[in-house]
């Protein structure tokens, strides 16, 4: 199954120094992960899971954190826009959490993962369309460089494996190990961004 292993988020060290570039090729391997996750069993699909658990966290942190406040400003309707987005990654957020409670081999678990695959992709077609064309419309290189770096810097640490025991605050986030993942990067990312 060597051939469907797709890299931790990172790993594969390009040279991102344009957003909506960056958040394209993070959506092709969460496809590749969904993939991986379908296509293995036992161990090879709990790693293939972790991996995505991980990226699907560190993605949609670094999107709250880095496209949204711009589409909140510079997209026409873009507070509707970025409204809708958020409920969308809301009910992702929930599903994803009640899938990491799973074991993978849970007969529960693949009409559980078809779902929230379903989901984030029509979220991934909305964001494409309604977000990243205007994000690549309405700014300069200079700024897409600035939000890659704060979106790698979200992707180099997030660790592989969510822990358990950090306790979200924030409202509408899922609860467990997935939102401590999101906080920490959440973290990194306004640090990134120099808003710390």
């Amino acid at each position: 199954m060597s051939e469907l292993h797709t890299p931790h988020a990172g790993d594969d060290m390009a040279k991102d120094d344009d957003a909506v570039a960056l958040l394209m090729r993070q959506h092709g391997d969460i496809r590749n992960l969904f993939d991986e996750v379908e296509a293995t069993n036992g161990e090879e699909r709990r790693d293939a899971f972790r991996r995505l658990v991980r990226l699907l966290a560190v993605h949609e942190t670094a999107e709250e954190e880095v496209v949204h406040p711009f589409a909140r400003r510079a997209l026409p309707g873009g507070e509707q826009v970025v409204e809708e987005r958020l409920a969308e990654e809301r009910a992702a957020k929930e599903t994803l959490a009640a899938l990491d409670e799973m074991d993978t081999d849970d007969p529960e678990f693949m009409p559980q993962l078809l779902e929230l695959r379903k989901d984030v992709q029509e979220h991934a077609r909305a964001e494409e369309r309604y977000e990243f064309t205007h994000i690549r419309r309405g700014t300069d290189a200079t700024n897409l460089a600035a939000m890659a770096k704060a979106i790698k810097a979200a992707e180099a640490m997030a660790p592989t494996r969510p822990h358990p025991g950090v306790e979200s605050g924030a409202k509408n986030m899922a609860l467990g190990p997935v939102a401590a993942l999101m906080d920490r990067t959440k973290d990194t990312v306004r640090k990134a961004m120099g808003k710390d």
